[in-house]
C-alpha cells in the first residue's frame, strides 16, 4: 500500500506519540540529541514495564520512517536485525504500546490492521482501486463525529478505520472535483 498525501486535508505527522496527556518527544519538540525511543522505553519503565531487546527494536522500527505498517510487516524488519524474535512477540508488545498510548491501529481496507505512531489524531481515506492512503486531518471527521453522538449518542474513533473510495487519480472523470 502506497502512502500519498494529496490536497489540503492530507496532513504530516511529527514522529512521535503522546501518552495519556504526557508528551513525548515530537510533541514537545525532540531537541537534537534526544531519542524518542529512549523516552518511550523511560516512560515503559515508570509504569513498571521492562525494556527488552525486542521492544527496542520494535520502536526504532516505527519511529523510523512513521509509515502503517502491519504487524507482520514490524516483524520482518525486526527479524532482519534479530531472526529469533517471534511474531507473538511483535504483538504482545504492539498491545503493551497501545494500552500506553505509543501507537494506533488502524483497519484501512480489507487487509490486515495497521500500527502507526499516535502523534496526533488523524483519519485514513483509502482507495479501493489502487490503495492509496491519504492521512486525513481529525476536523475532516468532524461534523460526521457530531452527528453520530447527536443522533445515536455514539462516539467514534476516526483512528480506528478507513473511509474507502477512489483518489483522484482512479476515480471516473465525471467525479473528480
Amino acid at each position: 500500500m502506497s502512502l500519498g498525501r494529496t490536497g489540503g486535508e492530507a496532513q504530516e505527522r511529527p514522529l512521535a506519540a503522546t501518552t495519556a496527556g504526557e508528551p513525548i518527544a515530537a510533541d514537545r519538540g525532540v531537541l537534537p540529541g534526544e531519542d524518542p525511543v529512549e523516552e518511550v522505553l523511560s516512560l515503559l519503565r515508570a509504569r513498571g514495564g521492562r525494556v527488552t531487546s525486542s521492544r527496542r527494536l520494535l520502536l526504532r522500527c516505527l519511529f523510523g520512517d512513521g509509515a502503517h505498517r502491519t504487524a507482520e510487516e514490524l516483524a520482518e524488519a525486526v527479524q532482519a536485525q534479530a531472526p529469533d524474535v517471534h511474531l507473538s512477540t511483535i504483538y504482545r508488545n504492539l498491545d503493551e504500546l497501545e494500552r500506553l498510548g505509543v501507537v494506533v491501529h488502524a483497519h484501512l481496507g480489507h487487509g490486515p490492521a495497521t500500527y502507526h505512531l499516535a502523534s496526533e489524531t488523524h483519519g485514513h481515506l483509502v482507495c479501493e482501486s489502487c490503495g492509496t492512503m491519504v492521512e486525513a486531518s481529525e476536523d475532516l471527521f468532524a461534523s460526521l463525529a457530531e452527528e453520530a453522538r447527536e443522533r445515536f449518542g455514539f462516539v467514534i474513533d476516526p483512528r480506528h478505520f478507513a473511509v474507502l473510495g477512489s483518489c483522484r487519480h482512479c476515480a471516473p472523470p465525471d467525479s473528480r472535483v
